[in-house]
């Protein structure tokens, strides 16, 4: 690895800070589902069809949502975010080793803060990042939309070229290395499309890993002053 010119950190959070196996994201989609069956008036399976179709077309559900069906953003996030998230296991020694690379990090999310503070803070994450970019800061515009990498990168004033993204979707990293960032894909079985499929196209892919501590542990190795 060749990382010592990075000098911010960008994580996704849903199955990129805590494991996939967890079953968190999981309760995120059933209630999604419920949120569509009961707005449209539609069956489960009908409701899975159009939550499914609006993530691919728009990069997450809300905003087709919000396009088509004139739903309120925090009223949906309220809803589909009501979920147990102690099926997470709290992990310090992650924060840990977040905390000592150099330079900032920062969580990128289409989630919500509420949200994904509550994960975070479950995690024993808060103390090791810098900021949080979330949904609404996107202005409901998500990954994998470029224009959401250029308003993180805006915002924050990050230089696209001194930046690593990890991301567990491979498709919203592509955006990223378009700009000049260096890529990690967390290869864990959640992505929901066929970005990572067999014949998928992953030259946008710098690391493929599957064991994100691991990785940094690696990292911190190459980066941290002896």
């Amino acid at each position: 690895m060749q990382l010592a010119h990075i000098d911010a950190w960008i994580f996704d959070l849903d199955n990129t800070l805590y494991p996939a196996h967890s079953s968190l994201f999981p309760q995120i989609d059933a209630r999604m589902g419920l949120y569509i069956q009961r707005l449209l008036n539609v069956d489960p399976q009908e409701a899975h069809r159009i939550q499914k179709g609006l993530f691919h077309s728009h990069g997450m559900t809300l905003p087709g949502l919000m396009a088509l069906y004139n739903v309120y953003p925090h009223e949906f996030l309220a809803h589909v975010h009501d979920v147990d998230i102690e099926v997470i296991r709290p992990h310090p020694e992650l924060g840990d080793l977040i905390g000592r690379l150099p330079g900032k990090k920062y969580v990128f999310t289409n989630a919500d803060a509420p949200y994904a503070e509550r994960v975070l803070e479950r995690l024993g994450l808060t103390h090791a990042f810098d900021a949080l970019h979330d949904i609404h800061a996107l202005s409901y515009v998500p990954k994998p939309q470029p224009p959401a990498y250029r308003h993180l990168c805006d915002v924050h004033g990050i230089t696209p070229t001194r930046a690593l993204f990890v991301e567990d979707m491979a498709r919203n990293l592509a955006p990223a290395k378009a700009i000049g960032m260096t890529t990690v894909w967390i290869d864990n079985g959640s992505e929901q499309g066929p970005a990572s499929g067999p014949d998928a196209a992953l030259d946008h892919i710098d690391y493929r890993i599957n064991d994100l501590a691991a990785f940094l542990g690696q990292v911190l190795e190459e980066v941290e002053p002896t």
